[in-house]
Parts: C-alpha cells; structure tokens; sequence
C-alpha cells in the first residue's frame, strides 16, 4: 500500500451513504486507514461539506458523531491563507474546491488523492487515483 494519500469528499460521502456501486471499494479504502495500512488525511473543508450534503440522511448529532470518528480515523489536513491564495491563484483547476483539496494533499505530502473524480484532477500536482486502483497497489 501507498504510505499516505488524501482521501477526497467523494469517496468519503460513498462510504457514509453506502451509495452503489461505489461503497465496497470506498469502505476497503477506509479500512486500510482504519488498520493502520496507510497514513491518510482528509481536507477541513471537507468536514463541513459533508456535515451539510448529509442533512438529507442524517440528524445534526448523528452527523457529529459520524463526522468526529472520521476525524480520529484520519488526519486533517487544514486550509490556512497560504492554501486559499494559491487555491485562487491556480487557474488550472475549474472548481476551486478540487483544486483545495490539491493543495491540503500537497501540504500532507499525499502520494495520492483517492478519488472517483480523476479527471478533475489532469493538472494537480498531486496524482490523483480511483479507489479500485489505490487498493490495487
């Protein structure tokens, strides 16, 4: 396995939503995090994109208990003014949201972004990989 990767919002919301036909490969990526496989991070921002896309399946406590244990499971990695100014300045990427995620992988110093979403990421500096081929390695 890789020694450290950032898990992206996607993945994360596959294995909290048990959304198909993504979920197996998104709770094999958790797991090996969770046994100590991989060092992985996850963006800050990504914990209140996530509080807010899972109101619809979830009550506020239930989110913050979710959200807090993914927090112990994973390292974040946080968005400073450093961060949030190369974000704006990387015209690169056409969602700026992507384009934090690269750089909170950058910082962590992530071999990977494990994502479902790779095309987004054709010019990050970070490699970005879909699940399926992270647990493949």
């Amino acid at each position: 396995m890789v020694s450290r990767i950032l898990v992206d919002t996607n993945v994360l919301l596959d294995y909290l939503l048990t959304r198909e036909p993504f979920y197996e490969e998104a709770k094999a990526v958790v797991l090996t995090c969770v046994e100590g496989e991989t060092k992985a991070c996850i963006a800050a921002h990504s914990i209140s994109n996530m509080f807010f896309i899972l109101r619809k399946d979830y009550e506020a406590k239930e989110r913050r208990e979710l959200l807090s244990d993914l927090c112990t499971i994973f390292d974040v990695e946080g968005i400073d003014k450093s961060k949030l100014l190369a974000g704006l300045k990387n015209e690169d990427f056409t969602d700026f949201e992507d384009c934090l995620q690269m750089e909170c992988a950058k910082s962590y110093e992530a071999e990977y972004i494990v994502t479902r979403n790779v095309d987004d990421y054709k010019l990050s500096d970070v490699k970005a990989i879909l699940p399926k081929d992270y647990l493949g390695l």
